[in-house]
């Protein structure tokens, strides 16, 4: 098979299995650059494109080429212009990051936003916010803890302004992609297109502003933007775990500019509401469950939207595994048989939870390949084997290949240390964790 059948049938295979926004911002813009023996290279425009398809979809361009091959291969992607006509090389910096339907995560909206007493406030100034943006409510300041919604309503105002008004410049950015373009700008001297890109927008979203505690060149940056961005009248909607004078280390500043607009929080969910949330969770599973299973999953888990929803998703996982119905009864007896400690497994089910995650074989996890694909699988493996099943950084070390426990402690540092400021992190972990803790109703 020549390069181009292949070339072309990656990507319709690609196309089948990521939404068309993921497709159209990361996928098209690459090139299939050579195919050899075991090692496939693709060539991005920029570096962003390349860094963010290694981290997050290098197992699925694995899993396509291994399913057009017909063997395993390695995935390389480098940074080539393509051909592409000469751009000002701060212009090219942030040309990824331009699209405004890109960035917004299509799924959350405000009308499958469930709406109770925990939250109907902060839904109605979203709602203000969407019908005047840059005037009703300027900046809009979410906050409230962990998993209750912050997220989902900032992207639903977000999605309804850019429905309202596709011409608009809309960015939803994570506090540490923020600070990640800014010192990538300070390093490679583009501050311009740094400053051109967010200061040019027409809607600015940022998800956990209080990781910037303590940043003071991002909170200085961050500073002019807003000034720049609210002077003529653009919206900008801030989400946090907590209020902006809870913040240690952030300017008093930007406190009183933050303060300056609606603070409005989010509780977590009542009863009523929680029994909503797993009603909504249901019809976009496409799955049935009466009243009272969901009344007595709403009573059974007194947590926050993220881990609800996850525990719903869990237990219909095990419940399918065993071919049993989800019905009350099953559930129930679920939810008294299902482990309330800490994880209880084998080192093994570990390596091979994560190879699986990961589309690995434990050689390749426990070898001496350096490939960069294999960074992540490797930290996160020495992060559960320390810190879930307790073991010491020796046994960790010998575990993962005979490596020295100085390398395992900085694997899981690492890991500990993304996982309050990087969101795929935190999903993945959560993932890992759920498949994990489901194998335990089997030991």
């Amino acid at each position: 098979m020549d390069n181009l059948k292949i070339w072309h049938k990656f990507l319709e295979t690609i196309k089948s299995q990521v939404s068309p926004v993921n497709y159209k911002a990361w996928f098209s813009k690459i090139k299939l650059d050579s195919v050899e023996d075991n090692q496939v290279i693709f060539s991005a425009p920029h570096a962003f494109i390349k860094e963010t398809l290694t981290q997050r979809h290098l197992p699925l361009m694995e899993s396509a080429l291994a399913e057009i091959l017909g063997k395993k291969v390695g995935v390389e992607i480098i940074v080539k212009t393509l051909g592409l006509p000469p751009q000002d090389p701060e212009e090219d910096f942030f040309q990824p990051v331009q699209s405004k339907t890109s960035i917004l995560n299509p799924k959350y909206t405000l009308a499958n936003f469930v709406v109770g007493p925990s939250n109907n406030v902060a839904y109605a100034a979203a709602q203000a916010v969407v019908q005047n943006p840059g005037t009703s409510y300027n900046p809009l300041f979410i906050y409230g803890g962990t998993g209750v919604g912050k997220t989902h309503l900032m992207l639903g105002v977000g999605n309804a302004i850019l429905d309202k008004a596709p011409h608009l410049k809309i960015a939803y950015s994570p506090s540490e992609k923020f600070m990640n373009d800014y010192v990538e700008a300070i390093q490679t001297h583009k501050m311009g297109a740094f400053r051109a890109k967010y200061r040019s927008l027409d809607v600015l979203l940022i998800d956990d502003i209080q990781f910037f505690s303590g940043r003071e060149g991002t909170q200085e940056e961050f500073f002019h933007t807003f000034n720049e961005l609210v002077g003529k009248n653009s919206q900008i909607v801030l989400t946090s775990d907590r209020t902006p004078h809870e913040i240690a280390k952030l300017e008093d500043r930007l406190k009183s500019r933050f303060a300056g607009g609606l603070m409005i929080d989010i509780q977590p969910p009542d009863f009523d509401t929680r029994v909503a949330i797993l009603r909504a969770k249901c019809l976009e599973l496409k799955t049935n469950l009466s009243e009272e299973t969901l009344q007595l999953l709403a009573s059974s888990f007194d947590t926050n939207i993220r881990e609800l929803e996850g525990k719903l998703v869990r237990i219909l996982q095990v419940l399918k595994t065993q071919n049993l119905e989800p019905t009350t009864e099953n559930i129930s007896l679920h939810l008294l048989t299902a482990p309330k400690s800490s994880l209880k497994i084998d080192p093994k089910q570990v390596l091979t939870t994560v190879c699986s995650y990961f589309n690995l074989t434990h050689k390749e996890l426990t070898g001496s390949g350096r490939q960069k694909g294999l960074v992540l699988p490797r930290h996160l493996a020495m992060f559960l084997l320390s810190e879930e099943l307790k073991m010491t950084v020796e046994r960790v070390g010998q575990i993962l290949g005979g490596r020295d426990h100085t390398t395992v402690m900085h694997g899981r540092d690492k890991i500990k240390q993304l996982m309050t400021q990087d969101r795929e992190i935190q999903r993945i972990l959560i993932e890992i964790k759920q498949q994990l803790d489901s194998q335990q109703l089997f030991t």
